[in-house]
């Protein structure tokens, strides 16, 4: 390299690490904040005109209208770019939360956290997020761009949910409402660092095809279709973790401390995890990476099952469990923009978002299925490990290239 490109280059290069800076930000406030809400539930629940059953219904279905809206979400950034669609997403993740603290009854809070600040994050969530620095960095500097940026989902909530819990305990639950959107309102200029058009892809052969001509290739693609389907047992995975490890640890019969370092073990190895991914994804196949990950999954879980339910085993579970947990992301991920390209990439990850919330869905749900029946959660447990077996042997078909020459 010529002496006079050096500055150039570390130009671009300090360009792109701020385009990751800023979009690992954006994510680790959204999710952080978001995920730090549910340690306001028992504040809520303290209202005389709310039950538990309310609040955790308006936490369901803000699970589905993530999911729900996240295909739009992409659709409007694909159409009105990233930097608008993030600054909308985030007005609203703001404004739902805000109104919690004013939401008295069943139908206020489900509006409030149940659909305004839910279908804020689906609008700004991962698949904006994602497709944004798929166009503005270099390709082969995207995998390792995306292992940062999904760490930042862990890097947030490690961050903000001690914060958020030393609020509660001191000041109240309604102070920290207003700590979370502080952070949102903190976040909102960076926004403005991601704004991205489609005319800067170099995907130049796609430039011409409409969302829907994509979207009809999309769906007769068996490789997109398996990836899909392996997202969502991703969510099942996942949701269940997220909903049910408090009580696994109770039926082993230790207290709540120990399920705080549980998911504190999960939150901390999955950055490690996800960075991991990153770098793997940028030097090898992800369609290999996604399939070694999901049978991992299997694998630790049937370990957990048949190991002695001492601390020592569910410390080490809960760290196997966080290497593999959102570490599928970067891969999947990248997968949709190297099949489609850039153009419809926040649409299209917007759709496989979908499928995983899906998941998410009945994975939260039929671990408290089957918990009520059972007594305990061995049947979901071997029921994730074939979803994880499944998913492994699904993703093994696809192809890694583009698709639309195959279609045209």
């Amino acid at each position: 390299m010529a002496l006079s490109n050096i500055p150039k280059e570390q130009g671009k290069d300090q360009k792109y690490l701020l385009i990751v800076i800023a979009a690992s930000c954006i994510v680790a406030a959204v999710f952080g904040s978001r995920n730090s809400l549910s340690l306001t539930i028992e504040g809520i629940n303290q209202s005389e005109t709310l039950d538990y059953l309310q609040i955790s219904f308006a936490f369901a279905l803000g699970q589905l209208f993530i999911g729900t809206i996240s295909p739009f979400g992409g659709m409007i950034a694909d159409k009105y770019g990233s930097g608008k669609t993030l600054t909308v997403g985030i007005l609203l993740s703001l404004l739902g939360t805000l109104l919690i603290p004013y939401s008295t009854t069943a139908f206020t809070l489900a509006i409030s956290l149940g659909v305004i600040a839910s279908s804020g994050l689906g609008i700004a969530g991962l698949p904006v997020v994602l497709a944004s620095v798929n166009r503005l960095i270099p390709q082969e500097k995207v995998g390792m761009a995306f292992g940062f940026i999904n760490a930042g989902s862990s890097l947030g909530q490690l961050i903000l949910a001690p914060i958020a819990g030393f609020i509660i305990v001191n000041f109240g639950w309604v102070y920290c409402i207003l700590f979370l959107s502080l952070i949102l309102l903190l976040v909102l200029p960076l926004s403005f660092l991601l704004r991205s058009r489609v005319e800067q892809n170099t995907f130049n052969n796609t430039a011409d095809r409409s969302l829907s001509d994509t979207l009809n290739i999309a769906f007769k693609t068996p490789s997109y279709i398996y990836l899909v389907a392996g997202f969502f047992v991703c969510g099942f995975h996942v949701a269940f973790i997220a909903t049910h490890m408090p009580g696994v640890i109770q039926v082993c019969g230790f207290s709540p401390t120990v399920s705080g370092w549980s998911l504190g073990l999960i939150g901390l190895f999955n950055i490690l995890g996800s960075i991991f991914a990153g770098w793997y994804i940028s030097k090898r196949s992800m369609r290999i990476f996604l399939a070694y990950t999901y049978f991992a999954r299997c694998i630790i879980v049937l370990l957990f099952l048949v190991s002695p339910k001492d601390l020592i085993s569910v410390m080490l579970f809960s760290i196997a469990l966080g290497l593999t947990y959102f570490s599928v992301i970067p891969a999947t991920a990248g997968l949709v923009g190297k099949m489609f390209g850039p153009q419809f990439m926040a649409t299209l990850f917007g759709f496989a978002l979908f499928s995983h919330q899906i998941g998410g869905f009945l994975g939260a749900y039929l671990g408290g299925f089957f918990f009520s029946i059972t007594g305990d959660y061995t049947t979901v447990w071997l029921l994730d490990a074939a979803l994880a077996v499944f998913a492994a042997l699904i993703h093994l078909p696809i192809k890694e290239k583009l698709v639309y020459s195959e279609a045209t």
